[in-house]
């Protein structure tokens, strides 16, 4: 695939800090990982609310997306409006030395190339280094996005250029770090984020990390 115009990407260059949680949301759990809410109880959540794109990043799990996607479809035959849904799942890898987190988005769903990352537990061996990580989400046709910057042992500035030293496709700028009940971009540090990823001239993601019931919250 070429990258440069997955069509994931139209989307992704409209993100700024006014698009989570109300319009945007690529990244949140579901009781397949360890979230709080049933799949269809997560999707109706992101109908209800009127959101144009959403992407559920599972754990090392895919499993919520086709019952997600069968609902999507019903609610459709019915004439409701309801959002995008893109394939996601989070993925655990050694960047830098760091442990870090992954988001695969926009890719084929059951894709043989992700199979060793969808077991529910993290990949071991050499399927953990972020090259590899980066290279399976791009044979199965998704884009790579560097999860939180700002959570990790080493500073997002050194992770990001190395992200980008890997081929990642981006990082996720608006985040709430502070892990407020409703979510808020936190500014100072998704600002440097954000600027930083432009610079390089990387996607920028924006999601709330739902695990609680509430998809507008932590």
């Amino acid at each position: 695939m070429n990258y440069d115009k997955h069509p994931l990407r139209t989307v992704l260059d409209r993100i700024g800090p006014e698009s989570c949680p109300g319009k945007l949301n690529f990244h949140c759990h579901t009781l397949c990982s360890d979230g709080s809410l049933e799949p269809i109880a997560l999707i109706k959540q992101a109908s209800e609310r009127q959101l144009s794109h959403i992407a559920v990043t599972d754990h090392h799990s895919t499993a919520a997306y086709l019952p997600m996607l069968d609902w999507l479809q019903q609610a459709r035959d019915q004439g409701n409006i309801t959002p995008k849904l893109w394939s996601g799942m989070e993925i655990s890898c050694i960047l830098r030395g760091c442990l870090v987190h992954v988001l695969a988005l926009g890719f084929i769903p059951g894709h043989r190339a992700l199979l060793t990352y969808c077991s529910g537990d993290a990949a071991t061996g050499a399927a953990l280094r972020a090259g590899e990580v980066v290279r399976a989400i791009h044979e199965a046709g998704g884009l790579a996005i560097l999860a939180h910057p700002g959570r990790y042992r080493l500073g997002f500035s050194e992770l990001i250029d190395a992200a980008a030293e890997l081929g990642f496709d981006g990082g996720e700028a608006w985040y709430d770090y502070d892990m407020q009940q409703r979510w808020a971009a936190t500014p100072l540090i998704c600002e440097s984020i954000d600027k930083q990823l432009k610079k390089l001239g990387l996607l920028r993601t924006c999601g709330t990390d739902t695990h609680g019931m509430d998809l507008e919250g932590r």
